[in-house]
């Protein structure tokens, strides 16, 4: 920021300490002990601090800390960022293809500085910054719903928290598929990312994840970078052998009333994995309800099991936000279930997506061609125009055109917002489990 604010911004790279042989260097212990302040976490020890700077470094994390120079003597740590933001890469499926994302994560201003244009100067010269380097997307999972709209930001996937009752086991309507055995913790750290990679590569709204999902699957992580000794999980194999999904999850305390059996994650390639490994969980013994935060929203247990009154939706959330920096981009890269053609207006506050698009769609891949303002539309063509974060709401088909519009998202006549629709509906809700 401008140095006349007393304000100084840096983005640097978490990294260990060049004089203390496994620790990290003091800008990086700052910055996180920031993060965790911002999030109501407890304060990190080295040891997670270490840990945490090697993970980082395989994410390919950029760091940036805002600082306050004026800070009074009795501040709190004068060294650590008042305001934190991090960023890294990894593919989106966008139901056509795997898209690089720019993701946005550990977004904080201490309240101390809050009403100073610390969050619009990171967000906006980050989404500058991610633009000019050739993203056509950016990806964040907001703690707060209020506020990234104003920049661009629409919801584009959703989850389910679900309770199961598994008292006297659980009934599948569908025949037994394949295998699924107790996994050894030691080999899920290579192999569930194997699986996920697999189910990335099949699942409209999946995203790439970062390496502490591996470390959690293994329990070499929990809720801290360290291990965590009540982790348990299974692998399931499909008919061939091969494996194709798996579970983690805990047993809650004996004192939890009804004995609950916690899922962590659950990553199937495909349906009959996924209802397997619910079929394992319902098996297990002493467990009278099953929990599972991150279910998707066309979830087909409930479809499964032999009484459906078993399965509770408990609550229902946000998980992936889009935001659009390259449109036409986006588009290529879509994969559509429906032929048509549509001129694509997008208005951005931000000035960094705004234009318009003839998009012509064919065998499920679109052509798209920008358009002048002013030039005047193919005969025939619907003509619709919508705002930068409905435009990322509607990309991965989790609401219909006709839901945006009525929320004054989308703008266009009745017919043309309907052919909108119809180019952009997905048979099923795009799904994403991995938060970020």
């Amino acid at each position: 920021m401008d140095s006349g604010s007393g304000l100084r911004t840096e983005r640097f790279r978490a990294a260990l300490s060049p004089v203390e042989s496994g620790s990290a260097d003091e800008r990086t212990v700052a910055w996180l002990q920031s993060v965790a302040l911002g999030f109501h976490e407890p304060r990190y020890e080295s040891k997670h601090v270490s840990a945490l700077v090697e993970a980082y470094d395989a994410d390919g994390r950029w760091l940036t800390g805002v600082y306050d120079d004026a800070a009074p003597v009795h501040a709190w740590n004068p060294a650590a960022p008042v305001a934190t933001y991090a960023t890294m890469t990894h593919e989106l499926n966008t139901g056509g293809s795997l898209l690089p994302a720019h993701q946005i994560t550990s977004v904080s201003v201490r309240p101390t500085h809050r009403r100073r244009g610390i969050l619009r100067h990171m967000i906006t010269s980050d989404l500058r910054r991610a633009k000019d380097e050739g993203f056509a997307v950016a990806a964040l999972g907001a703690s707060e719903a209020v506020i990234y709209g104003r920049f661009g930001f629409g919801v584009a996937t959703s989850e389910v928290a679900v309770q199961v009752d598994a008292r006297g086991r659980l009934e599948l309507t569908v025949p037994p598929s394949g295998t699924t055995v107790l996994a050894d913790l030691a080999q899920l750290e290579s192999l569930a990312p194997e699986i996920f990679r697999r189910h990335l590569e099949r699942h409209r709204g999946a995203l790439g994840r970062q390496i502490g999902y591996a470390k959690r699957a293994a329990g070499l992580w929990g809720d801290l970078p360290e291990p965590e000794k009540d982790i348990r999980a299974a692998v399931h194999y499909d008919p061939s052998g091969t494996p194709d999904g798996y579970v983690t999850y805990k047993f809650l305390p004996w004192e939890t009333e009804p004995h609950t059996l916690k899922v962590l994650d659950l990553v199937a390639v495909d349906d009959a994995a996924r209802l397997e490994l619910w079929r394992y969980l319902g098996s297990i013994d002493l467990v009278e309800r099953i929990t599972h935060s991150a279910a998707p929203d066309a979830d087909p247990l409930p479809w499964a099991l032999a009484d459906r009154r078993r399965y509770a939706v408990k609550s229902h959330g946000d998980l992936l936000w889009l935001r659009p920096l390259d449109p036409a981009a986006m588009l290529r890269a879509r994969g559509f279930e429906a032929d048509g053609a549509v001129v694509l207006g997008i208005a951005d506050p931000l000035d960094l997506a705004s234009g318009r698009w003839l998009v012509q769609v064919d065998a499920g891949t679109a052509t798209v061609t920008g358009l002048e303002t002013d030039e005047t539309p193919p005969s025939g063509v619907p003509v619709v125009e919508a705002g930068a974060a409905a435009f990322g709401s509607l990309y991965l088909g989790s609401v219909s055109a006709q839901v945006l519009a009525a929320a004054g998202g989308i703008r266009g006549s009745g017919a043309d917002i309907e052919a909108l629709g119809r180019l952009f509906d997905v048979a099923r809700a795009p799904y994403c489990s991995t938060h970020f």
